[in-house]
């Protein structure tokens, strides 16, 4: 008799912007198109077709449309309860993500996150930070645009903080120095997670890819990007640095394996 449990080497996927409402079930993604009808379903179905308990999972920001932790607490557990060890970034939505101390009281012990530090898992380390909008480039033309219609008007903060995108950018290059410092040098693999973007989509040098250069990344993983219009080429490899999209309806719910 044959075992079902032949072993296969540890795999390691990435699978961004899942945005969970379960704890907030207003917000629901399918007002930004019919592929998102059920999404969660969707990624649940696929996550524990792929992925063993043994293997690492990415998720590179934008988790949960909670505003306050307690209201992230059920997206976190639902998150948890899928196989694999998950390792997490703050995305631009994640407005329940305040301090790591807090955060760790409810953490479901699978879930792991990076905040200006690294997590190490094997023979592999991994860092990161948000990022944000950047002049160096811009990818509307990449884009079907939707408007949302739960939209509001821009409210004052809202344009204060478009204003300060520029020292958010700074901030966040900082954080992406920091995090990436507390890489342990021995390991065979040097990871980086992002929520926006690093570089432009035809990998045009940037001050964020510069910063993964010089730390030896091999691998970038981000999402951010929705409705990325089809057939669309994006981002490939560039001075030695992998860059890989996986917002999560680029790839159809489905997590992408990146080792």
């Amino acid at each position: 008799m044959t075992s079902s449990h032949h072993k296969r080497p540890t795999r390691i996927w990435a699978l961004g912007d899942p945005h969970l409402s379960f704890g907030v079930p207003h917000k629901q993604m399918d007002v930004f198109g019919p592929q998102w009808k059920d999404h969660a379903a969707q990624i649940a179905s696929h996550w524990k077709h792929l992925v063993h308990p043994e293997d690492l999972v990415l998720v590179p920001g934008d988790i949960s449309w909670a505003l306050k932790l307690e209201q992230a607490v059920p997206d976190l557990q639902w998150l948890h309860e899928l196989p694999g060890t998950k390792v997490l970034i703050q995305g631009n939505h994640d407005y329940w993500w305040g301090s790591l101390k807090k955060i760790a009281a409810v953490l479901p012990p699978s879930i792991h996150l990076i905040q200006n530090n690294a997590f190490n898992w094997r023979d592999v380390t991994i860092g990161g930070a948000r990022l944000w909008d950047t002049p160096e480039y811009s990818f509307g033309s990449y884009i079907e645009f939707r408007e949302n219609p739960q939209a509001k008007e821009k409210d004052a903060e809202e344009i204060v903080q478009e204003e300060l995108s520029q020292k958010i950018f700074e901030r966040e290059l900082q954080r992406l120095r920091m995090s990436l410092k507390e890489l342990n040098p021995e390991a065979k693999v040097r990871i980086a997670m992002t929520h926006y973007p690093p570089i432009s989509a035809d990998l045009k040098p940037s001050r964020a890819a510069q910063i993964l250069e010089e730390h030896k990344i091999q691998i970038c993983v981000f999402g951010h990007l929705h409705n990325i219009r089809e057939n669309c080429s994006l981002f490939g490899e560039r001075n030695g640095v992998r860059y890989v999209l996986t917002a999560c309806d680029y790839l159809r719910f489905q997590p992408i394996a990146i080792i």
